[in-house]
């Protein structure tokens, strides 16, 4: 029904500026991106847990979903990891701006999985995208390692986009974020069981730490996790991607605001940005007309 497009929308949105914040959070937070990471997921799973609970609601699913749904909680936990460490070894403004190259990457995963070619103007439009990550990479190749970590963590959130978008209609909203947030928290744990990575210094956590991760795993991720899975019924996954890049917009005047000179660049860094966005919004526009 188009009203419920039309509150997808508008949902849509108020979800993307909650993770252009989740990006100042992962800055304020003085934990390293996997114990970051760690604590959001665990502290998320067991929020999600406790609402289906209340709502008496059944976790079990197929078991053919299952699977997907762990592996989907594997990739969204990677997604994450590289998120954050990018803006640890980077900044805010470097990490969003290479993010916004997701739905790029969603023109070239789509294909794949609807078994169709790639059409020749979305090339055109990877290539001017490619050009604005030079300008970036040109300007700020100080931080190219945490430009690379971006770049990855795009790649894997358009891969979760794409085919959390064919299951969203199959399984409740809450019950697929439960599952894929415990893959993440188990897969996350063996990782950290296996190098030596529970140490005391690793589950210590400040005041601020406990307040900043409690707020980015409630609302930055328990609520807009069910949030964004809920609109996918509505919205196709490219839609949600392209919405999507206006994360970088609101993260990065909330990381001038509150981080200052910290979050300054040279200004080939902002028109490199603004290339990528254009690129972007350009490539729905046009589909949307091709349509």
């Amino acid at each position: 029904m188009p009203n419920d497009k039309l509150k997808s929308y508008l949902h849509l949105h108020l979800i993307v500026f909650i993770w252009g914040f989740t990006a100042i959070l992962g800055a304020l937070i003085q934990k390293e991106a996997l114990p970051l990471v760690w604590f959001r997921m665990s502290i998320a799973v067991l929020l999600v847990g406790a609402y289906l609970w209340f709502k008496k609601q059944s976790i079990q699913v197929p078991a053919r979903i299952l699977k997907k749904l762990w592996l989907l909680g594997v990739i969204i936990a990677l997604h994450w990891l590289t998120f954050f460490w990018a803006i640890k070894v980077s900044n805010v403004s470097i990490t969003l701006a290479c993010i916004s190259t997701g739905a790029f990457f969603t023109s070239l995963i789509e294909p794949f999985f609807q078994k169709r070619k790639i059409i020749a103007y979305e090339v055109i439009f990877g290539l001017l995208v490619v050009g604005g990550l030079f300008l970036i990479f040109q300007t700020e190749s100080n931080y190219y390692f945490g430009i690379i970590l971006a770049l990855i963590s795009a790649f894997l959130s358009a891969l979760f986009s794409v085919v959390n978008g064919n299951l969203a209609n199959q399984v409740a909203p809450s019950v697929i974020s439960f599952h894929e947030l415990a893959a993440g928290v188990v897969f996350l744990s063996l990782f950290l069981l296996l190098t030596g990575g529970f140490t005391i210094d690793f589950l210590s956590l400040s005041t601020a730490d406990f307040g900043y991760l409690f707020l980015l795993s409630s609302v930055c991720t328990a609520y807009a996790f069910i949030a964004s899975v809920q609109v996918l019924k509505h919205l196709t996954p490219y839609t949600v991607m392209l919405t999507i890049n206006l994360e970088p917009i609101y993260g990065i005047l909330l990381a001038l605001i509150l981080f200052g000179e910290k979050e300054q660049m040279n200004p080939n860094f902002y028109f490199g940005a603004l290339i990528i966005l254009f690129t972007v919004i350009l490539n729905g526009i046009w589909k949307l007309r091709r349509k």
